[in-house]
């Protein structure tokens, strides 16, 4: 059970750089088409885009966090998974308070279906 537990972990770690990637590049893209008509202010804009690319870096930490977690785990240290966790339930609680927020759009299981995992692995 150990193996698989840190299998997933892997698979969530992966997930989480993959979607720092997928934020910051591509969101960061969309996020200042959609503010473009608005004609929101040029420092207003790089304050959302400052904040925004901070999120991508956090979630990008959180995976190199993760991954290392679990490699070592799988090559048999015995790798503490309190940080795993505190991610997960971080996810966990930042999906639950989004949804709540925005009418309980499916978008928002990109944040539970990882934080599910992390939960899950580090259990």
């Amino acid at each position: 059970m150990s193996r698989l537990r840190s299998i997933l972990g892997l698979v969530a770690g992966v997930m989480l750089v993959a979607s720092a990637g997928a934020h910051s590049l591509l969101g960061g893209v969309a996020l200042v088409q959609e503010l473009a008509p608005f004609n929101v202010a040029a420092d207003v804009l790089q304050g959302v885009q400052v904040g925004w690319h901070f999120g991508g870096a956090c979630m990008l930490a959180f995976g190199v966090i993760v991954t290392s977690t679990f490699a070592q785990r799988l090559r048999g240290a015995a790798t503490p998974t309190t940080p795993v966790l505190v991610i997960g339930l971080a996810y966990l609680a930042f999906a639950a308070w989004a949804v709540s927020q925005n009418g309980f759009d499916p978008f928002y299981l990109v944040f539970v279906v990882p934080g599910v995992l992390l939960v899950v692995a580090a259990s």
